[in-house]
């Protein structure tokens, strides 16, 4: 969990005397995966190197869901996930710029001269090889660089990170995910992939049929995930319990347009609601469907249970 240094800050505003002239990394990081790591590593090890604060400096929302909204990538894990993994890299800071029509609009000068210089008064900057930044993305590395030796502002990118002679990058792990391919995911990711939040009341419609099911709003447009799934959950006392999950917008009952996750625990009774869980997928069993009557949806529920329990029992 995150250091008693670690700070959340909401807008350039918001910095504080002693965040400004900091090692800084800009990006939307979602995943965090090992190439995102890759990039965390350099910021922290120059931060130590130089006795200044390391900052990431992220998008809420993501570019991508600005201008597509509901059609842009799925995210692979939550703002909040985010956050606590970016701190667990080792980052002290993480500043939220909100990504607004006033922050797309500005042109590549603008954005160095206001977030860059007159914001963070940044002294190191690094970043992946890929960033983009400013109006129509017109700013690069390139760009970057050239600012920094007008500025006084030293930049490093970070060179791509590949696994089997291939990218890695979130787009490549949701393909993984989208295929099922758990193992490749991890790989990745450099951590199993897991969906966490807090657990809310549903309909209990499963409870009547005595499946209580734990539900967690995914907070997104999209899930890279949809289906029915064998998982291990991660409760809050530490403990972890084989369970079955689906991940979707439930057509049968007909009432979601966001997806959801609702996670059956396999032989297990506690009241888990208002607490915070992790839910980790390890088998997909079927596809998400929809069915005529709410008694065959029962049946399939049933049946869904004793293939998660076939599987654990392998």
């Amino acid at each position: 969990m995150p250091q008693l240094h670690n700070r959340f800050i909401r807008g350039i505003h918001n910095l504080r005397a002693g965040d400004k002239g900091s090692v800084v990394t800009i990006g939307s990081y979602d995943g965090v995966h090992l190439g995102h790591q890759t990039i965390m590593k350099q910021v922290v090890e120059k931060s130590r190197q130089t006795g200044l604060h390391s900052i990431a400096v992220v998008f809420e929302p993501h570019p991508n869901e600005y201008f597509s909204q509901e059609k842009a990538p799925a995210r692979l894990m939550t703002f909040r996930e985010k956050v606590l993994a970016l701190y667990q890299s080792g980052i002290d800071r993480v500043c939220c710029l909100r990504f607004n029509e006033s922050l797309r609009s500005l042109s590549a000068a603008e954005f160095v001269q206001q977030v860059l210089v007159d914001g963070l008064a940044v002294k190191y900057l690094v970043v992946g090889d890929d960033f983009r930044f400013g109006q129509d993305r017109s700013g690069d590395y390139d760009y970057l660089h050239r600012a920094g030796q007008q500025f006084g502002y030293e930049v490093t990118d970070s060179s791509t990170f590949e696994i089997d002679s291939e990218r890695v990058s979130s787009t490549r792990i949701r393909k993984a995910l989208q295929d099922s391919d758990f193992l490749l995911a991890e790989r990745l990711l450099g951590k199993p992939y897991r969906i966490s939040g807090r657990v809310a009341y549903g309909q209990q419609l499963a409870r009547q049929w005595g499946v209580p099911t734990a539900n967690v709003h995914l907070r997104r447009y999209r899930s890279p995930l949809q289906g029915v799934y064998a998982v291990r959950t991660w409760l809050p006392d530490g403990s972890v319990q084989p369970g079955v999950a689906n991940v979707g917008v439930r057509p049968t009952i007909g009432q979601k347009i966001k997806p959801i996750l609702e996670v059956h625990l396999l032989d297990f009774a506690d009241n888990l609601y208002g607490q915070r869980v992790a839910v980790e997928f390890v088998h997909k069993l079927r596809e998400e469907q929809k069915f005529d009557s709410l008694e065959l949806l029962r049946q399939q529920i049933y049946q869904d249970i004793e293939s998660a329990r076939a599987y654990f029992a392998q």
